[in-house]
């Protein structure tokens, strides 16, 4: 999902067991996985049928999403008794819009290479392992506890582009390519 983008989809497997119009609602409910205070409430539709679970979100109500990684879970609710039921869960990613100047379009691990590298180049010019001053000390990470996180974040950076290359049917860099 990108902030700001008009989102709608249905879900028809759901009608069968839990059939909208014979009393039961269905609801997302999502919270972002750093910090957890951020949390999203998603209502079916109002133009679901007995076929389908309609879920819209409105370009207005996606623009107050925070970028990040959200779990979400699908609960259905029966009106009559206010019985609830999660019947479905999982994970999705928000993404900022692009248009927004201020908007960082690198994920966490490619923030992170960055930030770790300027550190390195730093390192070269004044290099001490900690100091004290007044009573207080301060420790500095090692070379190579830097470099260890470096390639630490340099493979989530790898992987998240393999996941990408794989959602639109190319070949990650994993794959091992074969000719006969």
């Amino acid at each position: 999902m990108v902030v700001g983008d008009f989102i709608q989809w249905k879900r028809s497997d759901l009608s069968e067991d839990y059939p909208t119009l014979s009393g039961y609602t269905a609801e997302y409910v999502a919270r972002i996985t750093a910090g957890g205070s951020s949390e999203i409430k998603i209502h079916q539709s109002v133009s679901s049928t007995n076929d389908y679970y309609l879920f819209s979100v409105s370009s207005d109500t996606s623009a107050t999403f925070l970028p990040g990684s959200y779990h979400w879970q699908l609960e259905i609710t029966q009106t009559s008794s206010s019985n609830r039921i999660v019947v479905d869960s999982g994970d999705f990613f928000i993404v900022a819009d692009l248009d927004n100047n201020q908007a960082d379009p690198r994920i966490h691990a490619e923030i992170m290479v960055d930030k770790i590298e300027t550190i390195l180049q730093g390192k070269a010019d004044s290099d001490v392992a900690s100091y004290s001053v007044a009573g207080r000390s301060l420790t500095k990470l090692s070379f190579q506890e830097l470099l260890d996180a470096r390639e630490y974040y340099k493979r989530e950076v790898n992987n998240h582009k393999n996941k990408e290359l794989l959602k639109r049917g190319k070949s990650g860099g994993a794959t091992i390519k074969v000719r006969f």
